[in-house]
Order: C-alpha cells, then sequence, then structure tokens
C-alpha cells in the first residue's frame, strides 16, 4: 500500500485534471500572492499539460487551440463552485453545478476497452462540441460519481490564508486542509511565530 488513497481509477485523473484546470486558470490567490490566469498562448500550454497529465494515452495530446483554451477557461471557472461548495459541506449546490456542467457538456457513457484489458469500462464526456465540452465533461462525470459517495469530503480549498487554491486529498488519513506544502508550512510557522510572542 502506497497510503494514499485513490479514487475508481477512471475518475481518479477527471478529478485532478479538474483541481489543475482550477487552480491554473481561476483568478484569486495562491501561497498568499495574487493568481492571475495565464493567457494566449501561456493558457493553452498550461491547460495542454494539465490534459496531458490525465494518462498516458493523452500525453500526446495536441496544443489545445484558442477557442477551446478559453471555453476550458470558463468550465475551470464552474468547476471552482464545485469545490467551493462541498469545502463550505453545501453538496445540493456542488451536486447543482455538477449537473448544470454535464448538461452543458452534454455527457453521455460509453462503453471502452484499454490496451491489455478484457474487461469493459465506462467512460464518460463530453459531446457538446471540440476538446473544451469532452473534458468539461470528463471532470464534471468525475466529480459526480466523487460527490455520490463519502469520499466527497476529499475536495477542498486551502486553509490557509490568502490562499484559495484547490485539492484532492488523496492522504491515507483525509486530513488534508491545504493545497501545498508550501501553504501548510506557511500555516505551521505562522502558528509558531504567534505561540512565541504569546509565551
Amino acid at each position: 500500500m502506497t497510503g494514499q488513497l485513490r479514487f475508481d481509477s477512471h475518475y481518479d485523473a477527471p478529478v485532478r485534471v479538474a483541481a489543475l484546470l482550477v487552480n491554473a486558470l481561476t483568478p484569486g490567490h495562491s501561497r498568499s500572492r495574487p493568481h492571475v490566469p495565464p493567457e494566449g498562448a501561456e493558457r493553452a500550454e498550461v491547460i495542454t499539460a494539465a490534459l496531458r497529465s490525465a494518462g498516458e494515452c493523452f500525453e500526446r495530446l495536441d496544443v489545445v487551440g484558442e477557442q477551446d483554451a478559453r471555453d476550458l477557461q470558463a468550465s475551470a471557472q464552474a468547476l471552482r463552485l464545485v469545490f467551493t461548495a462541498i469545502s463550505t459541506g453545501d453538496v445540493a449546490t456542488a451536486a447543482k453545478h455538477v449537473n448544470d456542467l454535464l448538461t452543458a457538456a452534454r455527457v453521455r457513457p460509453e462503453l471502452v476497452l484499454h490496451d491489455g484489458d478484457p474487461a469493459w469500462h465506462v467512460h464518460h464526456r463530453g459531446t457538446a462540441g471540440g476538446v473544451a465540452a469532452e473534458w468539461a465533461g470528463v471532470c464534471a462525470a468525475g466529480l459526480a460519481v466523487v460527490l455520490g459517495t463519502e469520499a466527497r469530503g476529499r475536495l477542498g480549498v486551502c486553509t490557509a490564508p490568502r490562499c484559495d487554491r484547490v485539492y484532492v486529498d488523496t492522504s491515507y488519513n483525509g486530513t488534508r486542509r491545504f493545497c501545498s506544502t508550501a501553504c501548510q508550512n506557511r500555516v505551521k510557522a505562522a502558528a509558531f511565530r504567534h505561540r512565541g510572542r504569546a509565551g
């Protein structure tokens, strides 16, 4: 055992990609600094890297075009609403946002075989057209599966001051509260300094 939780293998990657897109493409704060999403070619490269991280079959994905990049940035805003609702315990609102995404992307299930695997698997993808709709649908379907389980508590928004990046908690004990080790260390250092002044 690796000490890390994995969602169902067919939904693990889409949920991770959803978090990557939200963190890269939505404005706010990251590690106490303002986060301004990239634009133009840089935005397309960041999105392409996030999509390629989904697994071996996506490593050769072409760089995302400008229209798909703009559309995926809009989808990232909607995906952020899901993480935000879950972090406040509002599962009904999170479900509404996921349902809206599923509808907009016209998500359809399909049975697929993977190389060397004799078992059929159900995959979901957006069919509204283009890479953006396909991936918005994939991410929404992954989040829908997670929301329907107790694992929904493993989706969150960083609790460090001046940081609103999202995370997927894959830790064994499910106690993650920060988007990164940097934010965790920042909070610990601040608490240590506070105790030193109080003592």
